[in-house]
């Protein structure tokens, strides 16, 4: 079993910052990256940005430069820092967890429920 339990979602005026965190527990190890996705309503699920096991990080086009990823491996938690906010970023931000094996084949993604980022004034 693997749990991924967001927070520090809300709403937020645009221009304006937010950070989320993401604690995963369970049978996670080993971790091979850790990331946030998000989906629009209408839209397709997007990669945000994610950061692996060696700490190389990938941020979508749309985000660079606003939104920095980090990890904390001794709580298993990512965080997501948000800035510069803008209503296209409202969406739903969900965590993303790759267990890593010894072939891609056996590798597992897992996904948390979601926490809702809306950017209005």
């Amino acid at each position: 079993q693997v749990q991924l339990v967001e927070s520090g979602g809300g709403l937020v005026q645009p221009g304006g910052s937010l950070r989320l965190s993401c604690a995963a527990s369970g049978s996670i190890f080993p971790i091979k990256a850790m990331g946030w996705y998000r989906q629009a309503p209408g839209k397709e699920r997007e990669l945000v940005a994610s950061i692996s096991r060696g700490g190389s990080t990938n941020y979508q086009e749309a985000v660079k430069g606003r939104f920095t990823i980090s990890r904390d491996n001794a709580k298993n938690t990512v965080y997501l820092q948000m800035s510069s906010l803008k209503p296209e970023d409202t969406a739903v931000y969900i965590c993303h967890l790759k267990r890593g094996a010894l072939s891609p084949k056996y590798e597992s993604d897992y996904w948390g429920q979601g926490t809702q980022v809306t950017v209005s004034s």
